[in-house]
């Protein structure tokens, strides 16, 4: 063999190899960093601060729950039950005039028995459930978050009804097919608690 068929032979390996690599790290894309981020959304900024700025973890992390409870398929409601959640809805938003706590708390058990109708983990898994929801419902779960930590006592009556008004997107996504094809719907707002009786 001569020397120019054995370098040809050799750059043809060393192209082949690279375009292999390359294809992994393109294939690899689409389940890490640009693919984890534009799937997750604020939940991948939220994971990258919980580790201190380290995206790999960050990204492991999110790829683990990806893999965990990325092929979950939403249970669908019927009509009547999606109704049932609306009623039940609408009395929080009531109580919040005389109790915002006791309206967050209700939020929040609400929100989670929903999520669990809707074959998410238990409500009891907290964790669990939001991991879940964090693969399917990325951007709306910050609501519900905040209502969770309202119902256990934190926040004045103001970041009470933000945080009650943010779980109720959540609320509302689950109640439709899916991200994909939730509608928007108006919605009334939630009052601003004065005095005892009045709303604005």
């Amino acid at each position: 063999m001569s020397t120019i068929v054995i370098v040809v032979l050799i750059a043809v390996l060393a192209l082949a190899a690279l375009a292999v690599a390359v294809r992994f790290a393109l294939r690899g894309s689409a389940t890490g960093g640009r693919g984890l981020r534009r799937r997750f959304g604020p939940e991948y900024e939220r994971a990258v601060v919980l580790h201190d700025g380290d995206r790999r973890a960050a990204e492991r992390e999110l790829a683990e729950r990806l893999k965990r409870h990325g092929s979950l398929t939403e249970r669908p409601l019927p009509p009547e039950v999606r109704e049932h959640y609306l009623v039940r809805w609408a009395g929080i938003q009531e109580q919040f005039v005389d109790s915002p706590r006791g309206a967050a708390e209700a939020a929040d058990k609400l929100v989670a028995r929903l999520a669990e109708e809707r074959g998410f983990p238990a409500a009891k898994a907290y964790e669990d459930q939001l991991a879940a929801l964090s693969v399917h419902h990325a951007g709306q779960l910050d609501g519900y978050r905040r209502v969770h930590r309202a119902a256990r006592g934190t926040g004045d009556t103001e970041e009470i009804r933000e945080a009650v008004i943010e779980a109720r997107t959540l609320f509302e996504e689950l109640l439709t097919a899916g991200p994909r094809h939730a509608q928007p719907t108006r919605r009334p707002a939630l009052p601003r608690r004065h005095a005892k009786g009045s709303a604005v």
